[in-house]
């Protein structure tokens, strides 16, 4: 069965778009599963770069047809303001399918993430404040607002009077805030009704009848697998599930459909927000990742924070997502260096430990044990094959591999869409 799911292997930001852009002309459907506008994907298509929030990299890739599914969480402005950018720029948009299950990010989710990082002050998760968590939260306590509502104005003025009674009692209460008037939010809600109302669909039966009909479909995972709110850093994490069982419940397919598991991994580590970063680098190395590697995020425009690969979180990734392959991203940028240190383990309280601990206070205070691998000089933007790379870049790819325990079946040397080396088909 060609069902693929494809994810983060660390925090996020690991040139997920490029992978999924790279697979785009080879796959019939690319799907997002989960997450909102707080994750972002920059893919180059020649001399053109696109920066993509909520949309599914496949939007780029003629014959394929993007799906939002059911996990995700959807600002409607976000998204019709994306497709405009996208249309305006050339790009055929028509063939989106978004699910009538997805919920909505209203004004209100605005405001209350907002309002509540400025309220925790030193204790604040680093947020996007684009609603995401508030959504979220809304979802779970079963008053959130979904994109099948809009065409019900009854039900949907129901439902925001009901979720409002409560939120403009904490705003005005607990944030000295304004109250939000219910009828703005109903008609600017109902202003986006026409305008989506043609890529609305029933996107479980879309892709269940796709996989049984022998189309290939890819399922695109935002942010990462140490975002995810079950399996992260917690509580410094997304508030969805960016691995691969999160694809099953944010798609409607079930998990006997789902044939490859692709990790995506950079060939240094970054995040993104607060959180424990064992390898993070505050030196001139870090500044240099940075510098090289363009570390500012798509969505946000916050400086990525930057530090050597970490085998440990790798191996966590493979665990907890079944992973079949990797795609390593990126190795060009730790061209220059002549060592380049690797974690291989953690020292916490004098022991070593080489899997990821599941104690959030042992994570914080986990210190890295590196081993040191011989770097390369030699540009490597131009390699197409393994065998063309400088020795040392092929004994730091098959080092990785070791430790990450699944094969690296590709490889990026380079920002561009062709700048990839494939040493196995993910087909």
């Amino acid at each position: 069965m060609p069902a693929l799911v494809l994810l983060g292997a660390q925090w996020g930001d690991e040139g997920k778009g490029k992978a999924t852009d790279l697979l785009g002309g080879s796959v019939d459907y690319v799907v997002r599963y989960q997450g909102g506008n707080n994750a972002g994907h920059t893919v180059v298509v020649g001399d053109q770069k696109y920066a993509l929030h909520l949309l599914p990299s496949g939007i780029l890739s003629p014959g394929c047809t993007p799906v939002i599914g059911n996990g995700v969480v959807v600002d409607p402005a976000v998204l019709l303001s994306e497709l405009s950018g996208l249309e305006e720029r050339g790009v055929d948009t028509s063939k989106l399918l978004l699910s009538g299950n997805a919920h909505l990010i209203t004004p209100y989710h605005t405001t209350i993430d907002k309002v509540t990082e400025r309220f925790l002050g030193s204790r604040k998760i680093g947020t996007t404040g684009r609603g995401i968590g508030p959504t979220y939260a809304d979802k779970i306590n079963r008053v959130g607002i979904r994109v099948q509502d809009l065409y019900d104005e009854s039900i949907l003025t129901q439902k925001v009077d009901a979720a409002l009674d409560f939120k403009n009692q904490i705003l005005a209460k607990l944030y000295n805030r304004r109250a939000i008037e219910s009828g703005r939010i109903v008609e600017e809600l109902l202003g986006y009704a026409d305008k989506l109302r043609p890529y609305v669909a029933d996107t479980t039966l879309v892709l269940n009848d796709a996989i049984d009909e022998g189309k290939v479909v890819l399922f695109e995972g935002g942010q990462g697998t140490l975002l995810d709110v079950d399996h992260g850093t917690y509580p410094f994490v997304t508030s969805s599930n960016p691995t691969a069982g999160g694809a099953c419940t944010g798609a409607g397919v079930g998990p006997t459909k789902i044939s490859r598991v692709i990790g995506i991994l950079k060939a240094y580590t970054t995040r993104v927000g607060a959180g424990p970063f064992p390898t993070e680098l505050f030196d001139e190395d870090g500044e240099a990742l940075r510098r090289i590697g363009g570390e500012r995020g798509v969505t946000t425009g916050r400086d990525r924070r930057c530090g050597w690969f970490d085998a440990v979180i790798a191996r966590y990734a493979t665990r907890v997502n079944g992973l079949t392959d990797f795609f390593l991203t990126k190795l060009d940028v730790l061209t220059g260096w002549e060592q380049i240190p690797v974690c291989v383990a953690y020292e916490i309280d004098g022991r070593r430990v080489e899997e990821l601990p599941y104690s959030q206070t042992d994570f914080h205070h986990a210190k890295p044990v590196y081993e040191y691998l011989p770097g390369w000089s030699e540009d490597i933007t131009k390699a197409t094959t393994f065998a063309e790379l400088p020795k040392n870049a092929q004994a730091y790819v098959k080092s990785l591999e070791e430790m990450s325990g699944a094969p690296i079946s590709a490889i990026g040397v380079g920002p561009g869409r062709t700048e990839t080396i494939q040493i196995n088909s993910f087909l």
